[in-house]
């Protein structure tokens, strides 16, 4: 009988997930905890980046915004079901990139609910901008879940374009 938890590859996704929530929860204790950035407040690293403390309540880019224990609940209860279909994807999964991709997925959304069950909101801290004289771009504050949960889908999309063609050129 065929599980719909487990398959050949769901170690290798396991691992990465594993890993993206480790690395992400590491980041995210040492700068509340350890360098406190809520009391130091923005700290350049360079001209483009900066470390600063967002609480997000929402989602993605700070969408859906929640202010209370009903919001946050639907919101852990949506990634919860989207992890689900994600892990019964990774049981399926036939090759390492896929594993890896849908791994790191999970494991952003993992690190992301760790937050938002201790916190009540997300810690967002990467902040990438551009300002000259006549110019500012600013784009979104986020943290390493985030940088997981993009790799793993660009993953995704790479093996959709350029996996699928190189499968199809096999003999």
């Amino acid at each position: 009988m065929r599980s719909y938890w487990y398959g050949p590859l769901t170690l290798t996704g396991i691992a990465a997930a594993a890993a993206a929530a480790a690395l992400d929860q590491a980041s995210k204790i040492f700068l509340l905890k350890v360098f406190d950035l809520a009391a130091r407040g923005p700290v350049r690293l360079g001209p483009f980046v900066d470390l600063v403390l967002v609480r997000n309540t929402g989602i993605s880019y700070g969408l859906f915004q929640t202010q209370g224990v009903v919001g946050q609940i639907v919101l852990l209860t949506i990634k919860a079901f989207a992890v689900a279909l994600l892990w019964v994807w990774l049981a399926r999964a036939r090759d390492r990139l896929t594993a890896v991709a849908l791994g790191l997925i999970v494991g952003g959304a993992i690190g992301n609910a760790i937050d938002r069950l201790a916190y009540g909101w997300v810690a967002d801290f990467v902040h990438f901008h551009i300002t000259t004289a006549s110019w500012r771009f600013s784009w979104y504050v986020f943290n390493l879940a985030d940088v997981a949960i993009v790799a793993g889908v660009l993953g995704l999309l790479y093996h959709s374009i350029v996996g699928e063609e190189s499968a199809a050129k096999a003999p």
